[in-house]
């Protein structure tokens, strides 16, 4: 019976998170042989392939809403409101293939991220224009997405690593980020942090960036079912913002709540998917 419901639980998940295609896709990437871009022991494999995801995603996106122009490339192209659940699966499959995949569908899927910010360009309701392809823009979404991603795994991962490892962490996104058109994106975490910082006089939380938040962690697509499931991650998302991030996003800091339930929910969350996800191999039967 356990047994079921792991299965069912870990497979509506996957569903969730990878899409229709996704035991294709996985298929693919796993076991295609050739080269890949991160050798089996390289950092990026295990933050990626962790559960803490769902709660550095998440997190990412609130923070990247806080760049004006980032946030009204979204708003106006992304079409993130009418098919969410779309443009999770497009963004796990990208993530998926460049961390695991063959060198060559890496390539493949970057060049085709790429065409898309060619054409996504615009006017913020300032006046001001914007274009997806603009280096300083995908650095800002870059850096926010990587430094959501290791602080998500550094408090909830299954496996932490060592300061030198989520340096080396930072070295491989870099990798991805120079493909996408990132110029000198951060190798260590000290530069990581140095570049956020440096962006802090850009970013301000623009109605569309709160109204994104409210989207996000009160009104999201999903079933009344798994609101409460899905609530405990938002918790802990808003939890991994820097603190200077939740005030702009008007997100209250209730540092006693956080430590005596927040945190620990989010602890027994990421548990519970790993647990689903990741069901143990089973032994060979003899009428194998």
């Amino acid at each position: 019976m356990l047994t079921t419901v792991r299965e069912q639980l870990g497979q509506a998940l996957f569903r969730r998170v990878a899409g229709p295609d996704g035991p294709a896709n996985r298929a693919r990437i796993h076991g295609t042989p050739g080269p890949r871009w991160f050798a089996q022991d390289r950092p990026i494999r295990t933050v990626h392939g962790d559960a803490s995801m769902f709660i550095g995603g998440l997190s990412a996106l609130l923070l990247q809403s806080l760049h004006p122009l980032a946030m009204a490339a979204v708003a106006g192209h992304s079409g993130f409101r009418g098919d969410p659940w779309g443009r999770l699966q497009r963004t796990s499959t990208f993530l998926a293939v460049t961390t695991y995949g063959p060198a060559a569908d890496a390539q493949r899927a970057v060049d085709h991220v790429r065409d898309i910010h060619d054409h996504i360009r615009g006017t913020t309701a300032e006046g001001v224009p914007y274009h997806a392809a603009d280096p300083h823009l995908l650095t800002w979404v870059h850096i926010a997405e990587t430094d959501s991603f290791l602080r998500a795994h550094e408090r909830y991962g299954a496996h932490r690593l060592e300061p030198a490892a989520y340096d080396a962490y930072v070295a491989d996104t870099a990798r991805v980020a120079e493909a996408l058109g990132v110029t000198d994106p951060p190798r260590d975490r000290r530069e990581l942090s140095e570049r956020l910082a440096a962006y802090r006089p850009e970013l301000r939380a623009t109605p569309e960036a709160r109204s994104t938040a409210r989207y996000l962690l009160l009104r999201p697509p999903i079933p009344l079912a798994v609101r409460p499931f899905y609530g405990g991650l938002a918790a802990n998302a808003v939890a991994l913002l820097p603190p200077w991030a939740r005030g702009m996003l008007w997100l209250p800091r209730l540092p006693l709540v956080e430590s005596v339930a927040v945190r620990p929910t989010g602890q027994v969350l990421t548990r519970t998917i790993r647990w689903a996800m990741n069901p143990p191999t089973r032994a060979p039967h003899p009428s194998d």
